[in-house]
């Protein structure tokens, strides 16, 4: 049995190693629970994040790796159970030059602006807290918003705080550093968005197996420890396994 994968270029979620095989937390944890579903061959496709939902809605690869659960993903794919839950943040020059701790605070500075990842919950996120489209710049890439950070082209890259927090350990260059958002300053903060594996709606005997999957294997000292390679604690485990 052959299943593929699709993934984007979003440490520690997932990444091309040096020797050009997919690598990251969601993609040790997707091949942990398939290989014990029985699949003996697993593909990755790397693609951006605007193309996951159309593509595993056309069928052009199984399912993909985890990202954000929404009402308007889930009418068009089918989510699993649960695999992560984790707030926002955002990635900034070193030092935070406009004390930018979360979108409330970069909607009052007008002159502050924002980078996102086309498609990201973090677009509706910004603007249900004020900013204003003027504020946003929209990349295809997690590399292009990063170079925009470091030019000055944008203030603040806005993805999950242990993604941006990975990510400023892995530049290491004291240029650019995390800021992990207020809690309390908006809704969402206070219940931590959950993330979940996603596949075709007629997919349901494979969805249906990695579920099984899922519920018996997370949570497990494996699975902490094989997530635990990659940053991600009981702090980003433990709130998706209470839902």
């Amino acid at each position: 049995m052959k299943v593929t994968i699709a993934y984007i270029d979003e440490p520690p979620f997932g990444w091309t190693s040096a020797n050009r095989t997919a690598t990251g937390a969601d993609i040790d944890l997707a091949e942990a629970v398939l290989r014990e579903i029985g699949v003996t061959r697993i593909e990755h496709r790397l693609t951006t994040f605007s193309e996951l939902l159309p593509g595993v809605e056309a069928g052009r690869w199984d399912m993909n790796v985890p990202l954000f659960v929404t009402p308007e993903r889930a009418a068009r794919v089918a989510f699993s159970v649960p695999v992560w839950a984790i707030g926002d943040g955002f990635l900034v020059r070193a030092g935070n030059p406009k004390a930018l701790k979360s979108y409330a605070s970069l909607a009052e500075r007008r002159d502050a602006r924002l980078g996102i990842i086309a498609g990201q919950v973090q677009h509706d996120a910004a603007r249900e807290s004020g900013v204003i489209e003027d504020q946003i710049s929209v990349f295809e890439h997690q590399s292009e918003a990063i170079a925009a950070v470091r030019s000055g082209a944008i203030d603040a890259y806005a993805s999950t705080a242990l993604g941006n927090r990975i990510l400023a350990n892995r530049i290491g260059d004291s240029v650019l550093e995390a800021v992990e958002h207020e809690t309390g300053t908006r809704g969402r903060q206070q219940s931590l968005p959950l993330g979940a594996f996603s596949f075709n709606r007629r997919s349901g005997d494979l969805l249906n197996a990695v579920n099984k999957q899922l519920r018996s294997y997370l949570g497990s000292s494996n699975h902490r420890a094989r997530m635990a390679r990659f940053g991600l604690t009981h702090n980003e485990i433990d709130p998706a396994l209470a839902r």
